[in-house]
């Protein structure tokens, strides 16, 4: 299979050989599940949530993840500077995966949060592991959500959204942040993060452009930002992103993802 390491701990994981020419879209490692070594993409989230405890050992115990306590720790810092209360936030999280970003903004003093992901795995996986983190967690697409889930989003009048690691590559397209973004309530909070190649000139996956235009336009207000490592990728080598919260002051335009 080509790995190079097993990693020992609750599950077994193999990582593959070095190489180059890997994105890290591409990744990939093998877990031994039930007796039999079975291969995962590390974007195949699906797959990865139904394994109990996958998800964590990978991203977190393996390869370094940060980006929950970065991006909580950058809303807490600026919710003090402004001298705002965190049990005042009424939070979308979306792209909530398996609640390990929610269990985080629950440790910085949330008082509502409300998960939205398109895969179902992840709603089970996060009642499973972290039952008590969400006032309710939802399984649709934020762009046409069922009228139901639709009307119980409303129901929150969210003043915040927040949305780690899911943006810049085919999970959450510009159109379905601009869907969540504007349920939130003008003069609340975004906090959100993105590979730092995605707001480059190199940029292919239309998020450069997009948060471009909507700092020009005063839709979102920066407030800070911080360049830092997401994760190692499997090759060791660190992945940067960059960790953004701000304040929103109107709804997106359709225009401005057409």
């Amino acid at each position: 299979m080509g790995e190079t390491l097993t990693h020992r701990g609750p599950l077994q994981i193999r990582l593959p050989a070095p190489d180059d020419r890997l994105d890290q879209d591409a990744e990939h490692g093998f877990v031994l599940v039930d007796g039999e070594w079975q291969e995962f993409r590390f974007h195949d989230y699906d797959r990865i949530f139904s394994v109990p405890g996958l998800y964590e050992q990978l991203f977190h115990d393996i390869l370094d993840c940060r980006s929950p306590d970065v991006i909580a720790k950058l809303l807490k810092e600026e919710l003090q500077q402004d001298g705002y209360a965190a049990d005042e936030l009424r939070v979308l999280d979306l792209g909530a995966g398996n609640g390990l970003v929610g269990e985080q903004l629950r440790n910085i003093g949330v008082g509502t949060l409300v998960g939205l992901d398109i895969i179902a795995s992840a709603r089970l996986a996060a009642l499973r592991d972290r039952p008590s983190v969400y006032d309710a967690y939802h399984v649709a697409d934020v762009i046409s959500p069922p009228p139901e889930i639709a009307r119980d989003l409303a129901t929150h009048r969210f003043n915040t959204l927040s949305c780690v690691a899911a943006l810049g590559y085919a999970d959450i397209p510009p159109a379905a942040f601009r869907a969540a973004f504007n349920l939130v309530s003008d003069n609340g909070w975004i906090a959100f993060n993105i590979k730092d190649r995605f707001l480059s000139d190199e940029d292919t996956s239309g998020f450069a452009t997009f948060i471009r235009r909507l700092r020009a336009e005063g839709v979102l207000e920066l407030l800070a930002s911080e360049r830092y490592q997401h994760r190692r990728n499997v090759n060791g080598e660190p992945l940067h992103y960059v960790a953004i919260v701000g304040t929103k002051h109107a709804d997106i335009p359709e225009e401005f993802v057409a």
